[in-house]
């Protein structure tokens, strides 16, 4: 651990790894790309063995993300994807137990349950986990053994009451898992509201650069911690040594990335919220977003730097995907850059039709990851293809 862990978390992340190298003094943590390691001696080892297990490098990221997570005795797990991540955290649960899960969750963590987990028994019920009294209600089950919740949802944006959630958990002693990837602890803190485990696409804001996969599981609880450890050594879906240290790298600029990404979407979402040809606009730090309130509680700044709307026309969704010059169409999100999403035909394919049509995954539904450009420029693409 850094010797500036006693920091504000701007400090910790700008200096993560750069004292580690006593060695020789380098300021950048290095990479290590080796696959084994010597031993001193039989019975002996320098904490390093074979890189699957642990590598000095995704060592470092794992106990940056720990402290700037929850600190004391949190301890994270780094994969080579979110969904590794999450596959992990499923694991945790054998045949018969139950899992209460966001409805309107990404595709790819549906798919995955429904998919993978699903045909081995894990049982899956799909919650509106606004709705506290459908939450308790799903919980009431013998058999629940979590609550699984993304704060906020993908696409739409829903924000779920972490901290009652947490309790009404607790009371049945299941888990509370958290998908913080949209906020980051950098706005939000899953694990200060009540949160036994947190996830993240570390391809996401925690990297920042469109450049890495990687996911993250973080414990406040040691034997959790434990437990993941151990799927990701025996599965090995681990974060590879260079990947490790571009996430190291993306970490040092989260907060002034986030911030720029947060002050632009805020800018966006007020201008969308009012353009005509915009039939409803999803931002939680709209004062009309039926989450407001509980999102100024539990999370800080503006309301996350991702926004999702509607047009008032389906027909012009293929000319404003095609005719964006700043946006790219693409899928992701959390980079510098700007993109434009379509989650009915990309992000959550996955999910039926009329469960999608139900949720409000239309295919009038469009979702934009802001990124650090000018707000005016964002503007001014938006505007000209939605006139």
């Amino acid at each position: 651990m850094s010797d500036v862990s006693d920091t504000k978390l701007e400090t910790f992340l700008a200096q993560a790894g750069s004292r580690w190298d006593e060695a020789t003094g380098a300021v950048s943590m290095p990479v290590y790309r080796s696959s084994t390691f010597r031993h001193p001696g039989l019975g002996k080892s320098t904490g390093f063995d074979y890189s699957r297990t642990a590598n000095p490098t995704r060592s470092v990221v794992e106990e940056t993300l720990a402290w700037a997570e929850g600190g004391g005795d949190a301890r994270a797990s780094a994969f080579s994807s979110g969904l590794a991540a999450i596959d992990a955290v499923a694991r945790l649960f054998g045949p018969g137990d139950r899992m209460v899960v966001t409805e309107d969750l990404y595709g790819g963590t549906f798919r995955l349950f429904e998919k993978l987990h699903k045909p081995y028994g894990l049982e899956t019920v799909y919650v509106d986990t606004t709705d506290l009294g459908a939450v308790e209600n799903a919980l009431a089950h013998p058999r629940v053994r979590a609550v699984f919740l993304e704060v906020p949802s993908n696409p739409l944006l829903n924000v779920s009451d972490v901290r009652t959630i947490a309790g009404l958990a607790a009371s049945r002693g299941a888990l509370t898992i958290v998908d913080n990837t949209f906020l980051t602890f950098c706005r939000q803190r899953p694990m200060e509201l009540g949160a036994d485990l947190v996830i993240y696409s570390a391809t996401k804001y925690l990297g920042g650069h469109d450049d890495l996969l990687g996911g993250v599981v973080i414990s406040r609880r040691p034997e959790l911690a434990e437990e993941i450890a151990f799927y990701q050594n025996a599965a090995g879906a681990i974060l590879s040594p260079d990947e490790a240290w571009l996430l190291l790298r993306g970490l040092k600029t989260l907060p002034l990335r986030l911030a720029k990404q947060e002050a632009n979407a805020r800018v966006l979402a007020e201008w969308l919220a009012a353009h005509p040809r915009v039939s409803r606009t999803y931002y939680p730090g709209l004062p009309d977003h039926p989450g407001n309130g509980i999102f100024r509680d539990q999370a800080s700044g503006d309301g996350g730097a991702m926004v999702a709307f509607e047009v008032a026309d389906a027909a012009r969704v293929p000319d404003i995907l095609s005719g964006v010059r700043v946006f790219m169409f693409a899928e992701s999100l959390g980079g510098v850059a700007s993109l434009i999403t379509f989650p009915s035909v990309q992000t959550h394919a996955d999910i039926d039709p009329e469960t999608r049509d139900r949720l409000g995954i239309s295919n009038r539904l469009l979702r934009l990851s802001i990124g650090i450009e000018d707000a005016e420029d964002l503007r001014q693409d938006l505007e000209r293809v939605l006139q």
